[in-house]
């Protein structure tokens, strides 16, 4: 055995800070006052992680890691800016890059050991380019499902799980054959091609409404397959990285699960999120609306105000009408604090993000089990673009796609005023019998316009302008 030359000790010393790093920045993600510092480690982390790679000749050809880069930077820094409202498809297109990274690296590696590939070695690239190729395909999906390039409603038939299913079998059949036959390289084409398949069929019966639970499990898939990467490369620091992606987003997807009151196989083969037509269209029922003029003054009597951020107010970018509205009621001694349900949204900690993004103070963002128990005692609960996580059918209705799902209690207020562009049913397809309650008040307008024309109102301004 060579000894370590002074190259390979500043390598590893680089890859061990590294990875001390990425598990602090987890560490300081998981609360808000400290998310800017685990966002700075792991930046560091991955930076120190580049250089070490950088310094290992004889793994690197500079002439196409330049390449590489030049490349990364064109596709990235368009990416790192997208709006708000976009964060969770350019989320999945991350997964997705990052998939096709692994599988294509799988692949290589194959055909450069086969035939004569290890049986350990075989297993887990088998499992590197199944969990890859199936989160490539997936990813992408998710991402058009978020842009409404592709329908967002689940796509189903007969049979569609059972197949799913078959094909996945089918693909781990093959791997396991490959790993005591790895001669066989004709089947590997057809393990590969049998996941990028199965990823599509896996995201179209998925209902918008279970996306941000998707991007979570994909995430975890993601880190996964680079973990096994890391143990085809014996790279220590993939294999670390990976494990840590892929356990944050699997604990992620649980606890989003249980805020749903769901399992995972109902999440990935339920078909949530299909449109009660028939039973939407049996009746018709009248709603009250009102004037920014009449919110406004609703909302300067109330002792108590709770705010419930939704999509609605991302596609507004409605958060910094938000916070004015916020600062007037707060300047006023009203009490207001903002309610967020663990799935509002695109993805995880979307309303979160947001409202720090307008500098909304930490300690006023409660999420559903701090925030419930305050609904009866609230004096008006302002609902701005959420509609499915303040759905009390998922209470009542058995028939449900929702139905045990559990809900910020929103219609317990005394007065409920609802920001929502038309009576549209949301993400999950369903109506909410919480506008047709008799102490709900809905707000139809765009979110941004219609916050600022309530603030307007209560700084004395007049609603035009």
């Amino acid at each position: 055995m060579t000894p370590f030359s002074g190259t390979d000790t500043i390598i590893e010393l680089t890859y061990l800070i590294a990875t001390a790093l990425f598990v602090m920045s987890l560490k300081w993600m998981s609360s808000p006052t400290t998310a800017r510092h685990g966002v700075w480690a792991g930046e560091a982390g991955m930076l120190l992680a580049i250089i070490g790679t950088l310094l290992n000749r004889s793994i690197v050809d500079y002439k196409w890691v330049a390449i590489a880069l030049v490349l990364g930077t064109i596709i990235g820094v368009p990416l790192g800016k997208v709006h708000m409202t976009a964060v969770p498809q350019r989320t999945a297109l991350s997964h997705a890059f990052g998939a096709c990274c692994v599988t294509l690296v799988g692949t290589a590696e194959f055909y450069l050991r086969a035939p004569a590939v290890p049986k350990f070695m075989m297993s887990v690239l088998s499992m590197e380019v199944i969990l890859g190729s199936l989160t490539f395909t997936g990813s992408l999906m998710a991402a058009g499902k978020l842009q409404e390039i592709l329908p967002q409603r689940p796509i189903t038939f007969k049979g569609q799980n059972i197949v799913n299913l078959g094909m996945l079998l089918i693909a781990v059949g093959i791997a396991v054959f490959l790993v005591f036959h790895p001669d066989h390289t004709y089947l590997f084409p057809v393990m590969l091609a049998i996941p990028l398949l199965f990823g599509v069929m896996m995201i179209i019966p998925i209902g918008g409404a279970d996306m941000p639970t998707v991007i979570s499990l994909l995430n975890a898939y993601a880190g996964l397959s680079a973990s096994a990467m890391g143990f085809v490369l014996d790279s220590k620091l993939l294999i670390v990285a990976g494990a840590l992606d892929g356990a944050s987003g699997l604990i992620l997807s649980v606890n989003m699960s249980k805020a749903m009151n769901r399992s995972f196989s109902n999440v990935l083969f339920g078909g949530f999120g299909q449109e009660q037509i028939a039973k939407a269209g049996k009746e018709t029922r009248s709603v009250r609306s009102a004037t920014p003029e009449e919110a406004a003054e609703i909302l300067s009597v109330a002792s108590k105000v709770v705010i419930i951020p939704g999509y609605g107010m991302a596609v507004a970018q409605a958060q910094h009408k938000v916070r004015e509205l916020y600062d007037n009621l707060t300047k006023r001694g009203i009490d207001v604090k903002f309610a967020i349900h663990p799935v509002a949204g695109r993805m995880p900690g979307h309303m979160n993000v947001l409202l720090a993004e307008a500098d909304i103070p930490y300690d006023k963002l409660l999420d559903m089990d701090e925030i419930n128990g305050e609904f009866p005692q609230t004096d008006v609960a302002l609902v701005i673009g959420a509609n499915d996580v303040t759905n009390p059918a998922a209470r009542t209705d058995k028939t449900s796609p929702i139905f045990g799902m559990p809900i910020l209690d929103v219609d317990k207020a005394h007065t409920v005023m609802v920001i929502k562009r038309s009576m549209a049913a949301g993400f999950a397809g369903i109506d909410n019998p919480l506008y047709y309650l008799d102490k709900t008040l809905m707000l139809f307008g765009d979110a941004k316009g219609f916050v600022g024309s309530i603030v307007r109102e209560l700084s004395g301004g007049g609603s035009h302008g």
